[in-house]
């Protein structure tokens, strides 16, 4: 067993490590198919060997070309460490500075098995979101880190670690871009042999830039969504015995039944993979799971009449189930199934991020690895048996709405009935749940803030939740009522976070708040940490999925209609502006949520240590990471951001925003272009 000091000492090279290839008892990335040519193959190996001294090659050669043929990219098995990965407390890396240290723990709980989806391949979550390409690139970096002063920074290439540059004790200690590929040539062939050629990397949003805490990191997100569906759709705050039925118990999806439960409904999950339905049910994150459709049915009923909160994983395809739901109504007239939505990684639906329901599980696997143009075709056949099922229980009364995982972008590609007639570019049948249910929330500033207690110790984390349950409860008496709710549905989270045990991996807390609730919770932690009344210094991040941090025109920015939900200003300029305010890493990613080309997406971290300095730059980073967006949105014409941005300038006299004159007579327009 290998210990964190080894871990950091670099590359072991003398001796190498013995090559122990793939753990059987963890679960594997699907095989990819990157069709290179033998001068790309070539290519690919002269890439990987790069990182080693010529001495090394001849060993090292065969076992990469073997890798690269068998599992469609060179991981490096050989080089992943004996140790077991988890988020060590903070004062246990060897480092020469706490901000370096807060990275390694991040990075660590990232590739935890625990917390990682695919761990041997050091994919997070989502089915492809690497932390890095290769485990010699996860060497290098906790051997710079180990080294790092805060007059350097880490400057990483989609995994690859550049190196160390001089810079300013106020600069990030860790600049991350993920998959800046040119715009012309960012297609998902192209990323394919792109990964392969270990040149760049798809990092998902937190999987790449190290701010992933687990299905926690979901599970308040997807809450909220269930609630506000039910408000909008249902017309009540109570869910009791109302039906919520979707797919996917991965590491992001995996959220879902956790959230159904504590929102009081029925949350029905299916899952073609054993492997995560096992795990989420181990976890205590579901309360039940069957294999057969008859059973799942007969639960719904009981619990639907019982009205008890309950979540069943359905081992089985989503299609199989939306079918057999539609069976039940057409034979009884009984509607079983009240909210409806898909999480299957469709970002990327062809390399295991979507299962069709022709094939088992293992026969799927084998077509994606060894007749990719068929398993396309069988891949949208399914999607469009599955909108079919979907579109006849929505017209006796379903709602449902696509998640944000390119669900109806991939249906509508295969030629599914989800067209809305005139509709924009963003817009189908079924709305975005950003464009009906979260779209106002990120409009009023308020998006997925997050925080990890680097002691590891639970005791730090009652200790922050009471913080922001605190501060918000004091900064919740003088709002509007629109606002005074949303800050009520974070008190109820926070004050019940505790006993509904989500903590996976780190000891990290998440809730949504606004600029005014985020940048007080900081200093109240940081003044927390000064006092000794929590014991090490805290992470503040989010999940890039918030309000100023991704341009994404199939999910975050879907409700901007004015031409810009193409465009990705706001993405880049807030990843620049973290940077030079005082974040501690900042990252920019191609790709993450709806997929590779389809969207930009960035995030930080931020290390609290009780300091002066810390509380400054906590101030400026949140101030600008969550004003950046809301001015953006208000530009658009969204009346809300309007508002929000209009009451920020008010209570900031440095903070200057370009306000809309929106146009009041629509007939001004019909006169001039007619003439």
């Amino acid at each position: 067993m290998s210990s964190l000091k080894e871990i950091c000492s670099g590359l072991p090279l003398d001796p190498l490590p013995v090559n122990r290839g793939r753990d059987p008892d963890v679960p594997h990335a699907p095989l990819r198919t990157p069709n290179l040519t033998a001068e790309e193959e070539r290519l690919a190996l002269r890439n990987a060997l790069r990182y080693f001294p010529p001495s090394h090659h001849p060993t090292l050669a065969p076992e990469f070309a073997q890798e690269l043929r068998q599992y469609g990219h060179i991981y490096m098995y050989r080089f992943c460490p004996a140790l077991r990965m988890r988020a060590y407390p903070i004062d246990q890396y060897p480092c020469r500075t706490p901000q370096a240290a807060s990275i390694m723990l991040m990075i660590m709980n990232n590739l935890d098995p625990e917390v990682a989806q695919f761990p041997q391949e050091l994919v997070t979550y989502g089915g492809n979101g690497q932390v890095f390409g290769n485990w010699a690139q996860f060497c290098l970096v906790m051997h710079y880190l180990s080294e790092m002063t805060e007059e350097q920074t880490l400057v990483m290439y989609s995994g690859h670690p550049m190196g160390l540059f001089p810079s300013l004790p106020s600069s990030p200690r860790a600049i991350i871009t993920n998959g800046m590929v040119i715009p012309n040539y960012s297609s998902r062939n192209q990323y394919e042999k792109m990964f392969a050629l270990g040149v760049s990397m798809y990092g998902q949003m937190t999987a790449g830039s190290y701010c992933y805490i687990g299905p926690q990191g979901i599970v308040h997100g997807t809450m909220l969504t269930v609630l506000n569906a039910g408000r909008r759709y249902l017309g009540s705050d109570d869910l009791r015995g109302r039906v919520f039925v979707t797919s996917g118990l991965g590491g992001m999806s995996g959220a879902q039944a956790k959230a159904a439960v504590i929102a009081g409904c029925v949350g029905v999950i299916a899952e073609v993979d054993e492997a995560p339905l096992r795990k989420r049910y181990e976890q205590g994150w579901l309360m039940e799971i069957t294999s057969s459709l008859d059973h799942c049915i007969k639960r719904i009923r009981e619990a639907k009449i019982s009205k008890t909160p309950l979540s069943i994983g359905y081992h089985g395809n989503i299609v199989d189930l939306w079918e057999r739901l539609l069976l039940e109504y057409e034979r009884t007239g009984e509607l079983l199934v009240d909210l409806g939505s898909d999480q299957t990684s469709l970002h990327n639906p062809y390399n295991g991020g979507y299962y069709p329901v022709q094939l088992s599980f293992r026969q799927a696997n084998q077509l994606m690895a060894t007749d990719s143009d068929r398993f396309l075709t069988v891949v949208q056949e399914s999607l469009r048996r599955q909108v079919k099922a979907i579109n006849k229980l929505s017209d006796a009364g379903l709602f449902f709405w696509d998640y944000g995982n390119a669900f109806l972008l991939e249906a509508q590609r295969a030629g599914a009935e989800v067209e809305k007639a005139g509709a924009g570019a963003t817009e189908f049948r079924y709305p975005s749940y950003v464009q009906h249910i979260m779209g106002d929330i990120f409009s009023l500033g308020f998006g997925p803030f997050r925080w990890v207690c680097t002691s590891g110790n639970p005791q730090d984390l009652a200790e922050t939740d009471d913080i922001a349950a605190n501060v918000l409860e004091e900064i919740s008496s003088n709002v509007t009522d629109k606002i005074r709710q949303q800050y009520n549905d974070n008190i109820r989270w926070i004050r019940e976070a505790g006993k509904h045990k989500m903590v996976v991996g780190s000891q990290a807390r998440i809730l949504y708040s606004d600029q005014k609730g985020r940048v007080c919770i900081a200093l109240a932690i940081n003044q927390a940490i000064a006092e000794g009344r929590v014991s090490a210094p805290v992470v503040i991040s989010r999940d890039h999925h918030d309000v100023s941090g991704t341009d994404s025109p199939f999910r975050e920015t879907s409700n901007v209609y004015d031409g810009s939900a193409f465009c990705a200003d706001m993405a880049v300029q807030n990843f620049v502006g973290d940077a030079f305010r005082g974040a501690t890493w900042v990252a920019l990613h191609n790709g993450g949520g709806v997929g590779w080309g389809e969207v930009m997406n960035g995030g930080f971290g931020l290390l609290l240590d009780g300091s002066d300095e810390a509380a400054k730059r906590a101030r400026l980073v949140l101030n600008w990471d969550v004003s950046n967006g809301v001015a953006r949105r208000c530009w658009s014409g969204n009346s809300n951001a309007y508002k929000t941005i209009q009451h920020t300038m008010e209570e900031n006299g440095q903070l200057r925003v370009t306000m809309p004159f929106p146009v009041q007579d629509e007939c001004v327009l019909d006169r001039a272009l007619q003439g």
